[in-house]
């Protein structure tokens, strides 16, 4: 009896741990302290990304800026060891140009871009229905996006975020001159 209740209190701290913002740990910037699912359903705290620089992009499979998932992939992997981490999240805000569900966008991403970066569920960016990630990049960044594929840079500490509007490609000088110079700052402790 004994062990069934500690199972159960065990469970229990489990899955308020996992459904709970993770406004608990101390060492996760506010700006990422949102619990969000993944295409797969599966729930992630984006404080397992504290101390990495993120490139947090709302994406859509027919909108005339879907190429560019090649170069937001590209990005990822060329400094993905140093320490960027692109985050994508399909919306259907802009044009209804990302109908899909998560099974179909993860399939349409994998097999036309071979996109490896972590993607999350569907789901609004702007004004007042803005998935709580997005809400508060528009506040600290002051600007929300206009289009699918706006895109915004946040240092190590999650403290600042910039903004790049969608006709701005993820490898134009601007933004990579941006990711290494938040790359070679240091987290702050």
């Amino acid at each position: 009896m004994k062990r069934n209740v500690e199972l159960t209190l065990a469970l229990v701290l489990l899955a308020w741990s996992v459904s709970s913002p993770a406004a608990k740990d101390p060492q996760c910037a506010p700006l990422l302290q949102h619990t969000v699912k993944t295409l797969q359903g599966e729930p992630r705290s984006l404080c397992v990304y504290s101390g990495r620089v993120l490139l947090i992009v709302n994406t859509a499979s027919f909108c005339g800026y879907t190429s560019q998932y090649q170069g937001l992939e590209k990005l990822y992997k060329t400094y993905g060891d140093r320490g960027l981490v692109v985050l994508g999240f399909p919306s259907n805000d802009f044009g209804q140009q990302e109908p899909g569900n998560g099974e179909q966008i993860a399939k349409f991403c994998r097999l036309n871009y071979g996109v490896t970066f972590p993607m999350f569920e569907k789901s609004s960016v702007k004004g007042r229905a803005a998935n709580p990630v997005f809400a508060s990049l528009s506040t600290v960044a002051g600007t929300e996006p206009q289009w699918n594929f706006h895109k915004f840079l946040v240092d190590r500490g999650g403290q600042r975020a910039m903004s790049f509007g969608p006709a701005t490609e993820p490898t134009d000088p601007a933004v990579t001159a941006q990711i290494e110079k938040l790359l070679a700052e240091h987290a702050p402790h």
